[in-house]
């Protein structure tokens, strides 16, 4: 296999596609699965013309994409478009369709990912900067489990917490993200909680109405993030504040905790506190220590280090901090507040500009630029 010729073939034909009318995110998927596919295909029957080959694959995955993401667009104009001649169903198709895309023939990872690809509308971008790995690894992920399903017959739905897992991911896309899958993620966890007793599938609804009741504060009229700290709680939703709160007492009355049950915790700490201030830390630091004990994820230690710096000082949340791979996303920028609360402020304005060229989206970009202009602007008085 010339990897060689693959890389240099590339940009030409994602070229092509995009001059055939795809979009640059669905051609950049569509080539990677056919680069995957030559890649497997290749060694036993290679082609006399690559280019040509590869166009052509790539073409037929973009058909395909295009065509199942209009199905899945398709029915939900549908339900849109159905007058209302009673109750509505107790449940649709989608969720049904998210325990079959987590298929026991598939690992948990594979199955999530596809997904959330298949079903969720996520693009394999935003698929790989949710697992934190390359996108090029994700996609060589996703169709090898497209290649694993097309051969299985789909009568053995995956189990509850892969189900889990792609709603929690979907929704944090829709919250944080570019394309707004929020408010569907609530939705069919509502459906899945009136289904399914289990204290997990609570703790994540919890988790959602927690959240997303504070969407409203998160930006400014001009479109900049707000943060938590700076938030506007009067414009919080109560409602789904009491909500979250009501489902998540009842599921940690039952004594099984998880990792959903455990961020709700986080998240009811922050809603119950009238002022930034009176945020009781403390709690907030000793559930992250709960949630790292069931999940060993460097995301929550790198948000427990935020938390520590607030309970016991920045000094302490730097030294969690360091125990951590400066290359996890975030990491700079929990530096920079960290180092900024120390009072460090050119240390902090270096990495606010540092975590700014690396981060996700427009949105916290521009935000970070902002907070490194203004610490510069005070070194210069």
């Amino acid at each position: 296999m010339n990897e060689a010729l693959l890389r240099s073939l590339t940009p030409s034909v994602l070229g092509i596609l995009v001059r055939r009318g795809a979009d640059f995110a669905a051609a950049e998927d569509a080539v990677q699965d056919a680069l995957v596919e030559a890649v497997r295909v290749w060694p036993a029957d290679p082609p006399r013309d690559a280019k040509g080959w590869l166009v052509t694959a790539a073409w037929r995955k973009f058909l395909d994409a295009t065509r199942a993401d209009t199905a899945r667009r398709r029915r939900e104009d549908l339900v849109d478009e159905q007058p209302a001649t009673g109750p509505a169903p107790a449940v649709d198709d989608t969720l049904q369709l998210y325990f079959l895309c987590a298929h026991p023939s598939l690992t948990p990872s594979s199955a999530v990912a596809l997904t959330l690809r298949a079903v969720g509308g996520l693009t394999t971008r935003q698929i790989a900067q949710a697992y934190l790995v390359p996108e090029a690894t994700m996609a060589q992920r996703i169709s090898r489990a497209k290649r694993i399903v097309s051969g299985v017959r789909f009568d053995q739905p995956g189990d509850v917490a892969t189900v889990l897992r792609v709603l929690y991911l979907v929704f944090n896309e829709g919250y944080s993200g570019d394309v707004d899958l929020a408010a569907e993620a609530i939705r069919l966890t509502r459906q899945l909680a009136a289904a399914i007793d289990h204290p997990e599938v609570a703790g994540l609804l919890a988790l959602m109405l927690l959240h997303h009741a504070r969407r409203a504060a998160r930006t400014a009229p001009d479109g900049s993030l707000v943060p938590l700290a700076e938030q506007d709680r009067a414009r919080w939703d109560t409602r789904s504040i009491a909500e979250g709160v009501g489902i998540l007492q009842a599921a940690l009355a039952r004594d099984r905790l998880g990792e959903f049950q455990a961020q709700a915790a986080i998240a009811a700490l922050h809603a119950d506190a009238p002022t930034a201030a009176e945020t009781d830390w403390v709690q907030i630091v000793e559930w992250y220590d709960e949630l790292a004990r069931l999940t060993d994820s460097p995301v929550v230690r790198l948000n427990r280090a935020v938390a520590v710096g607030q309970s016991d000082g920045p000094r302490a949340g730097l030294a969690a901090l360091a125990a951590l791979d400066d290359s996890l996303p975030r990491h700079a920028a929990v530096a920079a507040y960290l180092h900024e609360c120390d009072g460090d402020l050119a240390t902090a304005a270096r990495l606010y500009a540092e975590a700014a060229h690396k981060a996700p989206n427009l949105a916290e970009r521009d935000h970070l630029t902002r907070q490194a202009a203004r610490l510069n602007a005070r070194g210069d008085r």
